[in-house]
């Protein structure tokens, strides 16, 4: 990590990266919960669950982003590590689970359905665990603007 030029203004923005990013993960949880027994999509099989894959977002070079995501050589000059961002949104390719049901629309020749390889303990721990990245980033947030505030206050003085 290079050295940061440290504002007010760059904690407000890593903070808000960061709830920004645990609300897109939060958002993705909800649809894998909601899909949790879908067996049908347009693509044809059970819905596969979600996952965010996240990574640091750099700042400070125009061209940082570029250098980073195309493999060259990381920026380090000028360049800092500031907040997250979302890499992408990966499907998980573990398998789904067969349950034998014969008279269900979407049983195969053998009469079982596929559901999808969401479980659902998996998503409400991984939903607390947003919650609370997401709470821990709005008191770093509101930290940063109270001692803005104040130092408002002291320069009034």
């Amino acid at each position: 990590m290079g050295v940061a030029n440290v504002s007010f203004f760059s904690a407000l923005r890593t903070s808000a990266s960061g709830l920004t990013a645990q609300r897109l993960r939060m958002d993705v949880i909800s649809n894998n919960i909601a899909n949790a027994e879908s067996t049908r999509t347009s693509r044809g099989g059970a819905f596969r669950r979600q996952q965010i894959v996240f990574s640091p977002r750099v700042a400070g070079l125009p061209f940082a982003r570029f250098l980073r995501d195309s493999g060259g050589v990381e920026p380090t000059l000028g360049a800092v590590e500031q907040g997250v961002e979302v890499a992408s949104i990966t499907e998980d390719d573990s398998p789904t689970r067969l349950a034998y049901q014969p008279g269900h629309p979407d049983a195969n020749a053998e009469g079982y359905v596929e559901y999808p390889n969401v479980n659902v303990v998996t998503e409400m721990t991984d939903m607390i665990s947003a919650t609370r990245s997401y709470e821990a980033n709005v008191t770093v947030f509101n930290a940063a603007k109270a001692m803005a505030q104040r130092a408002l206050e002291i320069g009034r003085a």
